[in-house]
């Protein structure tokens, strides 16, 4: 099913609604019944909450209406993969709470994302609720993005003095200490004092943090498995698309946001950029740690 424009901002309003009203809930939460997902190759997908299944019903209760209205398929991340994503020409990607482990914790960092995705792995809708400053992201294809519906422009010139590097703590725990170093480096050579490293929250934050703070990027390397999910990304990658920043895979080819046979990023992991000159240098870091020719 085509989707018209008025469908698009239709669609759009609704996903708002459904993460304001999810991420109001989540505000006034606190976890309970903390369990452990089987499978999970790390602490933040391993752990969750009764409240990440309370936030998908309450989202899934304003959107399933728009499932056979308008065609549409469903990945959300505490039900089942039923593979309608890869037969109706655009899908809901949803996440209910992405950053358990910040939220258990009661540290900034978590969020509610919804968004909505064609076929091809296009993102057409992205919206981001973060409970704890009460802040709505959202962007349609082509539209702008916007930040409490106001719109939202990235400074292509930020006055920053530093490097703003957003990362997994898993980054932190492997100790990459030669990877510090390269951006460090990367620093340097923008003119700029150093780097400011910021690990606690999930992947969704993390990506709007970057997008919000630059210069600044948010990364995952490829790895054998894990590497996130494509509902931590559907949104953020939207909004960034917006606001002409950078969302790809580490290679600098769109991001496999519709992936057959699994919903991680692993393969061919993640990179947001505030800028394109950003993203080719930790590209050249990457080729550089695989035996590729070294930095640009």
């Amino acid at each position: 099913m085509n989707l018209a424009a008025s469908d698009l901002t239709e669609l759009a309003d609704l996903a708002m609604v459904a993460a304001t009203e999810a991420g109001q809930m989540i505000a006034r939460s606190r976890p309970q019944n903390i369990q452990h997902k089987e499978g999970a190759d790390s602490m933040a997908s391993q752990v969750v909450t009764e409240v990440d299944r309370q936030s998908e019903d309450l989202i899934l209760e304003i959107l399933s209406p728009t499932l056979e209205r308008f065609d549409l398929g469903l990945l959300a991340e505490e039900h089942d993969d039923n593979g309608s994503r890869f037969d109706a020409d655009h899908f809901w990607c949803i996440d209910p709470l992405d950053g358990t482990l910040p939220f258990i914790e009661g540290i900034p960092g978590y969020a509610v994302s919804i968004a909505l995705v064609d076929k091809a792995g296009t993102p057409w809708i992205g919206v981001v609720f973060d409970p704890v400053e009460a802040t709505l992201y959202h962007a349609i294809r082509g539209s702008g993005a916007f930040r409490n519906r106001q719109p939202w422009v990235i400074d292509p010139q930020p006055a920053s003095e530093v490097l703003s590097v957003f990362a997994d703590r898993s980054l932190v725990i492997a100790d990459e200490g030669d990877l510090f170093d390269d951006l460090e480096r990367v620093a340097h050579d923008r003119d700029l004092t150093g780097l400011q490293l910021h690990t606690t929250g999930g992947a969704v934050m993390n990506a709007c943090q970057a997008l919000a703070n630059g210069p600044a990027c948010y990364f995952k390397f490829p790895k054998p498995v894990g590497g996130g999910s494509l509902w931590d990304f559907a949104a953020t990658a939207c909004l960034a698309q917006e606001v002409r920043a950078v969302a790809t895979d580490i290679h600098g080819d769109p991001l496999d946001l519709n992936r057959a046979g699994s919903t991680f990023m692993n393969h061919r992991g993640v990179l947001f950029a505030t800028d394109e000159a950003l993203a080719q240098r930790l590209r050249a870091i990457h080729q550089s740690r695989t035996g590729g020719s070294g930095l640009a």
